[in-house]
């Protein structure tokens, strides 16, 4: 079996540790995280073995990021590669109860949790990650280090940019596009194709105002 190190002791960290142990997939030895407290801890009996800056030491095993924000994991990632940690040192992580027929790719460092479901000729890009019961139709195309939160249904054809964010049980129309590090909010609805880096909310969504959502008026 192979050795896994996750890093970041995240909320999302505990919902792999629990899936893979559960699977069998790979043997976690530990986690890696800057928070100085952490130091010594242990993570559901994981050992947190060190800070992300360690990671180059541990040559034996892959290596998982769990950082559940999409800038923050790719932020992650880059400051692994000036370390020297390329892409074949990350682990793909995906629930047995996942379906994914032949056809579908998914790549390196991506996390699929419990019931995610891949219909036909679909791509995820490396480090992806779809919590519980997310939806991907037939060629959807989802780019690098985009986040899809639980519930999440894209309708057939839809293209997902890079560090795009989309919230809790929200749906794309298909052949429609989300750009690249937009975000959608919690149970939106997306009708129409959303500019990169805009938020947008509501049923259907609409961009939404910045100065609104400050205020908490947005809902």
């Amino acid at each position: 079996m192979s050795e896994l190190i996750l890093v970041a002791a995240t909320g999302l960290a505990r919902e792999v540790l629990a899936m893979v142990r559960g699977s069998g997939q790979y043997d976690v030895v530990g986690l890696l995280d800057d928070d100085n407290e952490m130091a010594g801890v242990t993570v559901d009996g994981a050992p947190v073995l060190g800070s992300i800056g360690d990671a180059p030491h541990y040559t034996h095993a892959f290596l998982l990021v769990c950082v559940a924000p999409s800038r923050e994991r790719e932020a992650v990632v880059a400051r692994l590669a000036s370390l020297g940690i390329n892409e074949s040192r990350y682990a793909t992580a995906v629930d047995p109860s996942a379906h994914y027929p032949e056809g579908c790719r998914i790549g390196r460092g991506s996390i699929l949790l419990q019931n995610v479901t891949l219909t036909a000729g679909v791509t995820l890009g490396a480090h992806v990650v779809a919590m519980p019961h997310v939806t991907f139709s037939y060629d959807d195309d989802v780019s690098d280090f985009a986040t899809l939160a639980a519930g999440v249904s894209l309708g057939g054809g839809v293209r997902v940019g890079r560090g795009a964010s989309l919230g809790l049980n929200s749906s794309v129309r298909e052949r429609t596009s989300v750009g690249d590090y937009a975000t959608i909010g919690i149970g939106a609805a997306v009708l129409s194709h959303v500019p990169d880096g805009e938020t947008w909310a509501g049923v259907p969504a609409r961009e939404v105002n910045h100065e609104l959502i400050q205020h908490g008026r947005v809902h």
